[in-house]
């Protein structure tokens, strides 16, 4: 398995999301090369059916797999909810969700064992966020929102926007009232809006962002498989998207905090 440490992680999500994955997984594993691919045609995941998920996703990874990547990161909590056992019996590579990492942190970190989970609504209904943290510890109460429109306001890039606060109010106005203290972003695009988020729910509640979570557990699996990139030359990183790639560098730039090159259109046949 050595000889694979120079191959590529894949990281894939519904459209941008992913990026706040990608972001981490660069800051932790700066020597790695990373192929990104975002789903972005087909963009959001949140309202669709297993079915059709798992479909996606299977196509995704196949495509990722063309790239010889070493590991795959479903950077998507709906494909992770709904896909991730089916992917993981199905291709014989490392692949890794975002939920499980996500649950362990709102764990450790809550004090009054009240969670509350936002999310779309194909994960919400899946129940596997509020499963995972009852199966850590059965006292922890779950409050679990679908929030749909907060995939489209992202992707428009309205970070701060008027509207965007009237949203989030109307969302977690009963997570609010059941007094919850520790808050999942359950969806890779959700971290772009931590500010309106601590700010509608107030600087006393904890938001848990699973990416770093998952960078971390990507470190500590590639270094147990001896599969780190040890090679110090410059880490090239691959984007693939499936709609049009401006709109993607334009918007990837406030999520990867530079520019992105390197991005390419997969176009299904």
């Amino acid at each position: 398995m050595n000889n694979h440490s120079e191959d590529p992680i894949g990281v894939f999500d519904s459209g941008l999301g992913g990026l706040t994955v990608v972001k981490e997984l660069i800051h932790h594993l700066p020597n790695e090369r990373i192929v990104y691919f975002g789903d972005t045609a087909r963009v959001p995941y949140g309202t669709k059916s297993g079915e059709t998920i798992i479909r996606y996703s299977r196509e995704i990874v196949r495509a990722l797999l063309k790239h010889k990547v070493k590991m795959v990161v479903v950077a998507c909590n709906t494909a992770s909810s709904l896909a991730l056992d089916v992917l993981k019996k199905e291709f014989d590579v490392q692949i890794l969700g975002v939920i499980e990492p996500g649950a362990r942190k709102a764990k450790d970190v809550t004090r009054n064992k009240r969670v509350g989970i936002i999310a779309t609504s194909s994960t919400v209904k899946s129940g596997k966020y509020a499963k995972k943290i009852v199966q850590l510890d059965k006292d922890i109460v779950v409050i679990s929102q679908s929030c749909p429109l907060f995939v489209p306001l992202v992707e428009e890039g309205w970070f701060d926007h008027a509207v965007t606060y009237q949203v989030a109010e109307q969302y977690l106005a009963d997570m609010k009232k059941k007094k919850i203290d520790t808050l999942i972003l359950g969806c890779t695009h959700y971290p772009l809006l931590k500010q309106v988020l601590h700010n509608v729910m107030g600087p006393k509640v904890q938001l848990v962002d699973s990416a770093q979570e998952v960078a971390l557990q990507v470190k500590e699996l590639l270094t147990k498989n001896r599969l780190l990139r040890t090679r110090l030359s410059p880490a090239r990183h691959t984007f693939i998207v499936t709609d049009e790639p401006k709109q993607f560098q334009r918007l990837a730039m406030r999520f990867l905090g530079g520019g992105v090159k390197n991005v390419r259109r997969h176009v299904y046949v």
